[in-house]
């Protein structure tokens, strides 16, 4: 906004320098006042053609042989007034001119700073789009840093986060002492465990093999019962046969 209300005062104040510099007879002139300089206005006489026949009256005066130094004065005045007449304007017209070629020149002055403030603009408003975008990040920075100091913020004192991490340490070596515990307890158990089934193997082993000796030894004792009752039946009939 700044710049823009600049922009418009220089442009105002340019505006009127060149309205200033401008002759009074620029306003006054009309286009009428101006044709009137021309051979080419249809009313009335040329002006250049007046001050032709004023001319070529005064030289036909002077070419005379009399004794006309009245006439010729006379002549020499009206046709100097009328060139003073027809100068009037032209130098009217050259003040117009000059003052059209300032105002010209004012103006390509004026569209020059003008278009260096356009480019101006146009990078003042490229940076600002740059700083709106750089802006609108550090904003949403703000705003994740805001929403994480509340988070921090809802959370208990350190003192009492530090006491509760003393807490859950202690319970975590008290379980890590109790999980060595029970491991030894376990490896204890499986060596027991181990040496009760090989007690167990070495008592079958031996059941196995007291078994087979009391079969074995059974066996001996019917065989020898058997041979005994063989023996004792044989004798009775040698008896009987005597």
């Amino acid at each position: 906004a700044g710049r823009s209300n600049g922009l418009e005062l220089r442009v105002e104040s340019r505006t009127q320098i060149l309205g200033t510099t401008r002759p009074p007879s620029f306003h006054r002139v009309s286009k009428k006042s101006l044709l009137l300089t021309r051979t080419t206005t249809t009313r009335g006489e040329p002006p250049l053609k007046k001050l032709q026949k004023k001319f070529t009256s005064f030289f036909v005066e002077v070419e005379k042989d009399t004794d006309n130094y009245g006439d010729c004065e006379k002549l020499a005045k009206a046709f100097l007034q009328e060139m003073s007449t027809f100068e009037i304007p032209l130098l009217k017209s050259k003040a117009v001119v000059d003052a059209n070629v300032r105002e010209k020149e004012n103006f390509n002055e004026l569209k020059d700073d003008i278009n260096r403030q356009i480019v101006q603009a146009q990078a003042d408003i490229e940076d600002l789009k740059k700083l709106l975008e750089e802006s609108k990040i550090e904003r949403q920075h703000k705003e994740e840093c805001e929403a994480i100091r509340k988070l921090i913020a809802a959370q208990p004192p350190r003192s009492e986060t530090q006491k509760m991490i003393t807490e859950l340490e202690k319970e975590i070596a008290a379980l890590d002492a109790e999980n060595t515990a029970g491991s030894r307890l376990l490896e204890l158990r499986k060596k027991q465990f181990a040496l009760l089934l090989h007690v167990v193997d070495e008592l079958q082993n031996t059941i196995e093999e007291e078994q087979k000796s009391l079969v074995e030894e059974m066996r001996l004792a019917t065989e020898e019962l058997k041979n005994g009752i063989e023996d004792a039946s044989g004798g009775s009939d040698a008896m009987v046969v005597d």
